[in-house]
């Protein structure tokens, strides 16, 4: 029987010397959603998100991705990620760093071309093919990085804090692609603590101190802490945690 989940995490633990990042986390999305971790800076966002793609080495605890217990090599081929500072080789121009990135994905050049052609369509840079990347704003550089994440069409897709720092109408912008990709069937699990992003997403899971201390769809967290905005229905999750 097929598994109906792309991410599986089972009291996950990571620790740095005496810190621990992650404390006994417990996630499981399901294929084809967009799942949001939504939390304050330092809450275990990033770290879960490196475990998951083998950047990081868990200390103790479960984690899969498509079924496949991570690290794994074999998983890379699958997965795209989208750190949340942009990576990118400034020298290289648009077309040069969706090469790259293809060829590291083992992609021949008919297919990084065809490739390339359908991303730069989706992210609106045409025109930008061969401008260099040091060249564009900021906001450019965040969508020639979504595509070169995306160059390889990853079946699950990890974008740590993607909007943050850009305009708002660029994050209204990215947040159309994230709909566009999941139409496409690509299961994306999501970083922010933008809590109005959270209705975008199908499920959201709220981290506090490296654990998940609450989740569910968007509407059905705000009624069960009573609350009119997803900032509040944080708070509450997070005082009954202390309990």
């Amino acid at each position: 029987m097929l598994s109906m989940h792309a991410i599986k995490v089972e009291k996950l633990d990571k620790k740095f010397g005496d810190f621990k990042a992650l404390d006994g986390m417990d996630l499981v999305v399901r294929k084809g959603e967009v799942y949001g971790l939504l939390g304050p800076n330092g809450a275990g966002k990033t770290t879960a998100i490196k475990v998951l793609t083998g950047l990081l080495k868990k200390t103790s605890g479960d984690a899969e991705v498509l079924g496949v217990t991570i690290p794994n090599k074999d998983i890379t081929q699958k997965i795209g990620y989208m750190p949340q500072e942009t990576a990118l080789y400034i020298g290289l121009t648009v077309h040069q760093n969706l090469e790259f990135f293809g060829k590291l994905f083992g992609m021949d050049k008919a297919k990084i071309l065809e490739r390339e052609t359908e991303l730069l369509k989706f992210i609106d840079l045409e025109k930008w093919r061969d401008e260099l990347v040091a060249n564009l704003s900021g906001g450019m550089k965040h969508r020639v990085s979504l595509a070169c994440a995306l160059i390889h069409e990853p079946e699950v897709l990890f974008l740590d804090e993607p909007t943050v720092g850009v305009d708002p109408e660029l994050r209204v912008s990215f947040w159309n692609f994230f709909s566009k990709l999941k139409e496409k069937g690509i299961t994306i699990l999501i970083t922010t603590h933008y809590m109005d992003e959270a209705s975008h997403c199908d499920r959201v899971g709220f981290m506090r101190s490296g654990k998940l201390i609450a989740e569910g769809e968007p509407q059905a967290m705000l009624k069960e802490a009573g609350a009119t905005s997803l900032e509040d229905a944080f708070l509450f999750f997070a005082r009954r945690d202390r309990t």
